[in-house]
């Protein structure tokens, strides 16, 4: 397993996933589907942060950014506007979807950093991003 700089995101997300996994027991939610759906969406982007750690992929950054996106909108969806868990649904949703766009932000277009020092110095630095 190569640790990756970005790793710490997923560290972060894992965080959020955990929370709203154990989030219908520290709030106690009233509604049965509201326990469930964010019990699930906590399980799964845990889990897929999870895995993101130990061997990434781009794909699971997109389904956190999905699963983050589904958890800002699921209060008017599922119909539960006006809650404790509507609140907890849209920060920790907007928080999951930050980190994974972040992440894949970082992984596409990382900076060429110390191409001034180098050049300055007189010697040739080959790019780091993905080619233009």
């Amino acid at each position: 397993m190569k640790f990756r700089r970005v790793s710490a995101l997923d560290c972060y997300a894992v965080a959020f996933g955990l929370f709203l996994f154990v989030s219908p027991w520290l709030f106690a939610y009233v509604s049965e589907k509201v326990r469930i759906e964010v019990w699930a969406a906590g399980a799964a982007v845990a889990a897929i942060s999870i895995a993101a750690v130990v061997a990434f992929s781009e794909w699971e950054e997109w389904v956190n950014l999905l699963l983050g996106a589904w958890l800002v909108i699921s209060p008017w969806v599922i119909g539960f506007v006006h809650t404790r868990a509507m609140h907890v649904s849209i920060l920790i949703g907007g928080m999951i979807a930050f980190l994974a766009a972040l992440e894949l932000w970082i992984t596409h277009y990382e900076p060429d950093y110390g191409s001034e020092h180098a050049e300055a110095q007189g010697t040739k630095v080959s790019p780091v991003g993905p080619p233009h």
